[in-house]
């Protein structure tokens, strides 16, 4: 029994301007006592967390052939080997209100549109935007009222809020997953600068300038907060410790290098957005900003869209010139195929990356990964039919213990995706009935 009195949960380090949060350490208690607003005596809340990636997959290299856990992972999916037994590869799930329905084209837009939705966007690329509230809105109106901040959309391509971007589709459409309500979309960060203040600064803009100036590290503005506090600590709580205060500055260091490096000279081809130099990089920093979130309990609801529904951005890097959705449309060309699956494969070892620093977290008897449910997949099945059904999604983390993973899942054909977010609510103790076109929960989940 520790010597100390237990330390809240919710205890935080303040600064000037700043709020750090704190990640779980034996101080707090035992493990079952992590947060008062979970029940069944569970060590952490369950987070939830939405990946998505445009313009569809090369199918054939992503569909294992074989069902339950006795299945292979195909060529795309072979970068998340080490986790084969911490995900669910779910096939069969359609985004019906991604189809046309008489609205003709737009299958981009419609597709990140309903992804978390489930709803028909309406087709206009004016002010009169209508779509449904997404899966984490719901959950943060549930649940946000626990942590700082009630959700957190980050992504790696800017994009616009309005104009014509689709077929005669708004530009928020093709660029914005999470929708507050119908006619409130909320557009992602996608500067990891902005994301790493929102989640740790409580100062305003003016206030911010001033900091900045200075160029001290956040944990300068906390380090009168915390002188003292490993005196409370046990050895394995100072460690813990320290390794989160080294994750934070490694990424305030990041940043910094990253704001400090000249531009990128243009490549000689088509580069209508991004910069493929920095990408990984880029995707790396959000995801790692993702954890910390998780980790301090900032938030518990996270979506990051990793390029724009549509995005044509070459990927030099892993020796593909070509833009991404103009691959996309490969007629069956066995080499643009094949690109398409090196673009597909590059983004799940994003993936693999992401949840290797879940799976690095300790979190009571477990680690963050356990108390997380991450899905990643897209709107967009074969990029070049533009079919919405047979998606490909796949689940990944232990959900506190109410998923059975390690399998392939094959469900009957229409079967609606919105059935897989009604599933993820439920497991997060936020029990709905019903959103957008689902027809009730996912069998087999467990």
């Amino acid at each position: 029994m520790p010597a100390f009195q237990p330390m809240s949960r919710r205890t935080l380090l303040r600064g000037t301007g700043i709020t750090l949060a704190l990640p779980w350490l034996e101080a707090m208690g035992p493990a079952n006592a992590w947060a008062a607003d979970t029940k069944d005596g569970q060590a952490a809340p369950n987070r939830l967390a939405v990946l998505y990636v445009p313009n569809g997959k090369n199918m054939a290299d992503w569909t294992p052939e074989a069902e339950g856990s006795d299945y292979e992972l195909k060529s795309i999916l072979q970068p998340l080997a080490s986790f084969k037994d911490r995900i669910l590869v779910l096939t069969g799930l359609t985004a019906d209100g991604a189809r046309p329905h008489g609205d003709g084209g737009g299958d981009h837009a419609r597709a990140l549109a309903a992804f978390l939705t489930g709803a028909h966007p309406k087709k206009t690329d004016g002010t009169d935007i209508r779509n449904g509230i997404s899966v984490d809105q719901l959950a943060a109106s549930r649940i946000g009222h626990l942590t700082r901040l009630p959700s957190l959309e980050i992504g790696c391509e800017a994009g616009s809020m309005a104009g014509n971007c689709d077929s005669g589709y708004s530009c928020v459409y093709s660029s914005t997953m999470s929708w507050k309500s119908a006619t409130q979309p909320l557009p992602k960060e996608v500067n990891p600068k902005l994301v790493f203040e929102r989640l740790f600064s409580t100062v305003p803009d003016g206030t911010r300038v001033k900091r900045d100036s200075r160029r001290r590290s956040i944990l300068d503005f906390v380090r009168e907060d915390s002188k003292g506090l490993s005196s409370k600590l046990g050895a394995n709580d100072v460690r813990k410790l320290d390794e989160y205060f080294t994750a934070v500055r490694d990424i305030e260091v990041r940043i910094e290098r990253a704001a400090s490096l000249p531009p990128i000279e243009t490549p000689d081809y088509p580069m209508p957005t991004g910069v493929p130099a920095t990408y990984e990089e880029h995707i790396r920093l959000m995801a790692d900003l993702m954890v910390l979130g998780f980790q301090t309990d900032v938030t518990r609801v996270c979506t990051f869209v990793l390029a724009n529904e549509g995005s044509n951005k070459p990927y030099p890097f892993i020796g593909v010139s070509d833009g991404h959705h103009n691959l996309s449309h490969h007629g069956n060309d066995e080499e643009k195929k094949a690109k398409i699956a090196k673009i597909n494969q590059f983004h799940t070892t994003q993936l693999a990356y992401l949840l290797e620093k879940l799976a690095s977290v300790q979190e009571g008897d477990g680690t963050l990964l356990d108390h997380c449910m991450v899905a990643y997949g897209s709107g967009n099945s074969d990029g070049n039919r533009h079919n919405h059904d047979d998606l490909p999604v796949l689940l990944a983390g232990g959900a506190c213990g109410t998923l059975k993973t390690g399998r392939h899942i094959r469900y009957a054909s229409e079967t609606p995706i919105s059935n897989l977010w009604v599933s993820l609510l439920n497991r997060m103790d936020i029990n709905v009935d019903q959103l957008g076109d689902s027809n009730g929960e996912l069998a087999n989940l467990t």
